[in-house]
């Protein structure tokens, strides 16, 4: 007779089963609640878009420059004799036509009134800056201000009743954060691209010989065009600028940088009051305090500005700040790396008293510092015979060294304030630069500068020694009839 019932290891297994096909529901169900929960925890940006964008404005800036000598008819029969035959079809006649070149980057209201912040190089040098609203609307701009060291440049244009935004506290911003960028990449009108904080406190190369910033670092698809436009939190509040990428095809490669939004309306509030930026000076050389030298002045871990010397006379010595001190702290901030320094002492104006903490033999000490004045504070004027008129062979304009700059420097020479169509910008000459030497005769003065350009030879090569951003390096200007 057959069994009726079942063999117990069937059952078994059927109960297993069943088991498993019920934990297997349960993890399922558990994974769909985890995907729908994270999902609904990241951030929308719709309404942060909605609530922003009229605020956002495209700039457009024109230049007109020189046309680039070329061929003369004239000379054109001896120069084909002297060519190979591949180079004859990329001749052409000699157009002495000034060429107008054009421009294109983002930027915001920040007042319904009309005044606008974008970045110093979008606009800087140009002759004609419109600025083109969300709604459509095209208003011809005025520069209030321009400050190259922060790359900020603060317009205005002839409207009211204007959108604008809200600015919040860049200090507040923590790495990871969320955050939106808003602007015209490759002039595709008022986009928006999002991202997180990638780092904070990030020193870049700038065309400045002094680097006064510590700029935001996120992963935001920033393009060209991005620059000037602004860089919001979730809350819709602007914590940054955007000013420069890391790129090696030109494209976005998830690298980029952000004025932070405390330095800018520092800059802003200066730029409405004068039209300039005045910073603070303190006076010292430093370095970043490595494992080493925090092991050889037994300290705790490495942190803090190494000075590595103090400037004659200046605001840190008078102080009683010396060489080999580290300052951990400075008016209330602290000095994590020395990059941190420069962009502390920049956000006040010479004449702040500051109150320094310093770590000197195995102790913190306390010192009050009255800031100088910054070499960025100084105004280019063109000197003579080194103005940049038919007359001048060299086509760049430069000014005296104040004694500050010199200190700074570290040496005696001139500052090219304007470069122009000719010889030194064909050579790679930059606003800025020192020149130490023209023709290998040393100049320590615009005096010197123009007695040795009065003897230059009519043509032929000369050499230009100069100081960038604290490396010297020679430039070659060619000089023609």
């Amino acid at each position: 007779m057959v069994s009726q019932f079942m063999p117990q290891t069937q059952v078994r297994s059927k109960s297993s089963l069943a088991l498993l096909r019920s934990a297997f529901c349960v993890c399922a169900m558990l994974a769909l609640s985890s995907v729908a929960a994270a999902a609904a925890s990241l951030p929308n940006f719709a309404d942060l878009v909605e609530d922003n964008a009229n605020a956002i404005v495209e700039i457009s800036a024109r230049r007109t420059v020189a046309a680039r000598p070329q061929i003369s008819e004239e000379n054109l029969e001896e120069l084909l004799r002297q060519l190979r035959p591949e180079d004859i079809p990329n001749l052409q006649l000699e157009d002495q036509t000034p060429q107008p070149r054009g421009a294109v980057g983002s930027g915001f209201l920040i007042s319904e009134d009309g005044y606008v912040i974008t970045n110093n190089h979008v606009v800087a040098g140009a002759d004609k800056i419109q600025v083109k609203l969300n709604d459509r609307r095209v208003f011809d701009a005025e520069v209030i201000g321009l400050d190259e060291p922060s790359d900020i440049a603060l317009l205005k244009i002839d409207a009211n009743r204007l959108p604008f935004v809200e600015f919040g506290d860049s200090e507040a911003v923590r790495v990871g954060d969320w955050v939106l960028a808003i602007g015209s990449p490759f002039g595709l009108d008022f986009s928006a691209a999002a991202g997180i904080v990638s780092a904070k406190g990030r020193s870049m190369p700038s065309a400045s010989s002094y680097n006064y910033m510590a700029f935001i670092q996120t992963d935001v698809a920033i393009n060209q065009g991005n620059s000037g436009g602004p860089l919001f939190n979730l809350k819709g509040e602007v914590v940054g600028i955007n000013s420069q990428i890391i790129s090696s095809s030109g494209g976005s490669n998830g690298i980029s940088f952000s004025i932070p939004s405390n330095v800018a309306l520092n800059v802003v509030e200066q730029l409405k009051e004068t039209g300039a930026v005045e910073r603070g000076l303190l006076g010292v050389r430093m370095r970043e305090v490595d494992y080493a030298l925090a092991e050889v002045f037994d300290m705790d871990r490495p942190r803090g500005a190494f000075v590595d010397s103090v400037m004659e006379d200046s605001p840190a010595g008078l102080a009683g700040i010396e060489d080999e001190d580290i300052i951990l702290e400075f008016n209330g901030h602290e000095v994590e790396y020395y990059t941190d320094l420069p962009f502390y002492v920049g956000q006040y104006r010479p004449g702040t008293e500051a109150e320094v903490v310093l770590y000197r033999e195995g102790r913190e000490r306390r010192v009050t510092v009255t800031l100088g004045s910054s070499p960025t504070n100084e105004i280019a004027a063109a000197l003579p015979g080194a103005a940049a008129t038919s007359v001048n062979p060299l086509g760049f304009k430069i000014a005296e060294l104040s004694d500050e700059t010199r200190q700074v420097v570290g040496v005696d020479g001139v500052r090219v304030t304007e470069v122009e169509a000719g010889p030194g910008r064909a050579a790679g000459l930059r606003e800025g630069d020192v020149i130490v030497s023209l023709n290998r005769q040393p100049v320590t003065s615009a005096t010197e500068f123009a007695e040795v350009a009065d003897a230059l030879p009519v043509s032929g090569f000369v050499q230009l020694r100069i100081i960038r951003q604290g490396q010297a390096t020679t430039l070659t200007l060619e000089m023609k009839p």
